[in-house]
């Protein structure tokens, strides 16, 4: 598998990308044999264009894990049938069991155990699917000579014995199991006697969602001035709507602008076995009750954004399944990715999902608890959007990216030695960029996705936002990124005071706030130099007059650098002083340079020690700038000391924050300090804004060392926003271009500020201009790493 490396703005392998950058001088991959061939997965589920919720399931989560780990294995898929069940499927769909024919099982086995490259099995089980071949089922599983895992959608309670020991069969048959929730995996380990290291939860997937304007959506679906209540899903008695509609009664008598959207066809077995008789049913009550112009149905199987969209201007999706044995529902779980505020039975998925107000729940076939409940929502729009945010923040973290992260890591730990995952760079995405930036700067911070104006706005974001922009136009060459770089550069302009010093808080009326006169600033006006500093070094592509005008800034922006004594402002300094010298050597700009070199350098020799090589006695935040900023000294003076030094020190920070594959920058809730240099920092507290430096200040290490541990780094680092992290869950969100704010102990903070979306983008683009660096006619290779190079 051998493709040209195109680096601009492409979905690259990160794995690939080591493996073309350090090559030796005859063009060999150091240490690496080539493999021909990628690990295969073979998933037996129902599949598209079958109608069933675990054929979208499936088609959801394939997607996301080839999405997210290209060259890592591949996904192949065994269609399930039965004589009443046979479709059409795309051509790269080979496999087919007809679960009705016993002979299939065997044939299919035997094809499994003769691939040598298929290294694994999952099987997608309902008891449905299954039902009158359970036996089969299991010879299959017996058969097989490869790892199984089976994912049990459905673990029942209180089951009969011969279910009990058919269940128990299967389940110690496989090599591992997936369920859903931890009401299932106690069931399991309590009912059926399965040992808790067999049994993984990954929770259902759901999609990430940009959050649309709900009255703009509603206006779309000429909805405007209802209430929306709606539910979706296939069609079946087990829905239970006649629940909700006996409930509507009283809804719209209080709610005369109430309108009940049903959503989705009715379910093709449904339709088999018995027509339409339950949708006629429930139209001929529609009319008893007298609720025409209260209900809607949407007959259709929904393409997923119009899906999306409808959810996301629901007001309160219900969810009324009868079946208490349902253990979980993508319907609601989608619902609450939409930010819709849920009532619902209480199946095992409710209840643990709508924990602590982020849903309500009622009992089985109880309308008079759903109009009570729907009534009170409806009256308090303050509380559906609390309760919709609670939601909100208790499904996310179920996103198909996690869930495929879950699923990855399963994967590589049945795989053989030569199976490990290999995160995909994903596609530069500037919607939340923009999103945030007015006609006047860039907004700090967002609710979710959506900017908060009262926040306000600070000279820090718009100094990070215009290098990130700045980056990107070097790639790009688009003259579109010029609109933003001139915002960023007017605002930075704006906070210059007449004393030549620059303030950093602004509210939304544009007014300097009094946080001003509270705060040291040094650090602010520091970024700010840095930021003036890289966009002077890019001046040979700017119009004249920007890059006229922004020489101008940074000369005013250097008066009085010599006052400021902050380690990390000194730092910046350097920096900045750093890329505007690159336009032209000044003796001016190089006497600044030692002097607040020579200032870190004392810093440094008064504090290091043999095992503390380090310029303060605690390590806190933005540590990578400080050694990056002695290597840039270095590289303008060439003072010994300073490359020395930068080194020394930046080996010594490495070795705190990095284990053998990923990183851990030191926690906000705790700095790392010289006497008790051998604690672990806390777990959570990590910013964006550290991992982001870190890999800037990685990629001036390597291109100055051109040492690939440097790189291998600098690409583990990168991973951390990607997922591979304490939690396993994705900190940047691909769906908006954001990044969430924070990675705590137990959860991630999902608000997507402008300092966390900036040092991302800061962060990927920098590695994308380091791939730049690397010969332009080095071949992907598919490669088997040995357990010492996994990134």
């Amino acid at each position: 598998m051998l493709n040209k490396i195109i680096v601009k703005h492409q979905n690259i392998p990160l794995a690939s990308i080591f493996k073309k950058k350090y090559l030796n001088e005859s063009n060999q991959i150091p240490r690496l044999e080539i493999k021909n061939d990628l690990p295969e997965i073979l998933f037996i589920t129902t599949y598209p264009p079958r109608e069933c919720g675990i054929a979208t399931y499936s088609q959801d989560l394939i997607k996301v894990l080839n999405t997210k780990f290209e060259n890592s294995f591949k996904i192949k898929i065994c269609a399930l049938e039965s004589n009443d069940e046979q479709h059409t499927y795309p051509d790269a769909i080979k496999y087919f069991l007809n679960t009705d024919r016993p002979k299939a099982f065997t044939n299919l086995a035997t094809q499994i155990n003769t691939n040598v490259n298929l290294q694994m099995v999952l099987i997608q089980h309902e008891f449905g699917l299954f039902k009158n071949n359970e036996a089969d089922l299991k010879q299959f599983i017996k058969t097989v000579e490869k790892p199984v895992i089976i994912v049990f959608h459905t673990v029942l309670p209180r089951p009969n014995s011969s279910l009990k020991a058919n269940v128990r069969e299967i389940a110690l048959e496989a090599h591992s199991i997936i369920v859903m929730t931890h009401s299932a995996a106690e069931l399991l380990m309590s009912t059926y006697g399965i040992t808790a290291d067999k049994i993984n939860i990954i929770q259902h997937g759901t999609h990430l969602v940009p959050h649309s304007d709900k009255e703009e959506l509603k206006i779309k679906y000429k909805l405007s001035g209802k209430k929306i209540l709606s539910t979706f899903g296939l069609l079946s008695s087990g829905k239970s709507i006649e629940t909700t509609l006996d409930a509507l009664v009283e809804i719209a008598e209080r709610n005369k602008d109430v309108l009940f959207l049903i959503i989705g066809k009715t379910h093709p077995s449904v339709v088999n076995h018995e027509g339409e008789k339950y949708r006629s049913m429930l139209e001929t009550k529609i009319e008893d009750l007298g609720l025409q112009e209260h209900v809607r149905f949407i007959n259709r199987f929904l393409p997923l954004a119009e899906l999306l969209e409808l959810l996301q201007l629901t007001d309160i999706y219900l969810f009324t399944s009868n079946d208490p044995n349902q253990a979980v529902s993508g319907t609601f779980a989608y619902a609450m990715s939409c930010g819709c505020p849920i009532i619902s039975t209480p199946i095992p998925h409710a209840c643990e999902v709508l924990k602590n107000n982020a849903g309500i729940i009622i009992d089985f076939n109880n309308s008079k608890q759903l109009a009570k409940e729907t009534n009170r929502l409806l009256s308090d729009e303050q509380l559906r959007e609390k309760m919709g945010s609670n939601g909100l923040h208790r499904i996310v973290p179920t996103a198909w990216e996690n869930s495929a992260i879950g699923h990855a890591m399963l994967f590589e730990k049945l795989g053989d030695e030569n199976f490990h995952l290999y995160y995909k760079l994903p596609k530069v995405n500037l919607d939340h960029i923009k999103k945030l930036t007015t006609a006047f700067g860039m907004i700090q911070f967002s609710i979710i996705n959506q900017p908060d104006i009262d926040s306000g706005y600070t000279l820090d974001d718009n100094a990070r936002a215009m290098v990130a922009l700045c980056q990107q136009y070097e790639l790009t060459r688009d003259d579109n990124d010029l609109k933003y770089i001139q915002i960023y550069f007017d605002f930075i302009k704006y906070c210059l005071q007449p004393n030549e010093v620059f303030l950093n808080y602004i509210n939304e009326e544009y007014n300097f706030t009094k946080q001003n006169y509270k705060t040291n600033l040094e650090d602010s006006n520091g970024r700010a130099i840095w930021a003036l500093g890289y966009l002077n070094s890019i001046s040979d592509i700017l119009p004249k007059e920007l890059a006229k005008d922004a020489a101008i800034a940074m000369e005013s922006a250097l008066v009085n650098v010599s006052e400021i004594h902050s380690t990390r402002a000194m730092a910046f300094i350097i920096k900045g002083v750093y890329y505007y010298n690159s336009t032209g050597v000044s003796q001016k700009n190089l006497t600044i340079i030692k002097t607040l070199a020579n200032r870190l350098v004392q810093m440094y020799q008064h504090e290091a020690d043999k095992e503390w090589k380090w310029f303060e006695s605690y390590l806190t935040y933005g540590n990578s700038i400080i050694p990056e900023a002695m290597l840039c000294a270095w590289m303008a003076t060439d003072q010994l000391i300073y490359k020395e030094i930068a080194k020394s020190s930046f080996d010594f920070l490495l070795s705190k924050i990095f284990t053998k594959n990923s990183i851990h920058v030191i926690s906000n809730k705790g700095w790392l300090k010289k006497e008790n240099k051998s604690e672990p920092s806390p777990i959570g507290g990590e910013q964006p804004i550290d991992v982001a430096y870190t890999i800037l200040a990685l990629n001036k290490f390597d291109e100055v060392f051109k040492n690939e541990k440097y790189f291998k780094k600098m690409v583990a680092a990168f991973n951390w926003f990607l997922g591979k992290n304490h939690l396993n869950q994705i900190i940047y969100n691909p769906c908006t271009g954001g990044c969430y704010d924070g990675l705590e102990e137990d959860y991630v903070n999902l608000n997507q500020g402008a300092e966390s979306t900036v040092s991302y983008l800061m962060a990927r683009l920098v590695l994308e201009k380091s791939l730049q660096r690397a010969p332009k006619n080095i071949h992907k290779a598919v490669a088997k790493h040995n357990k010492s190079m996994k990134l």
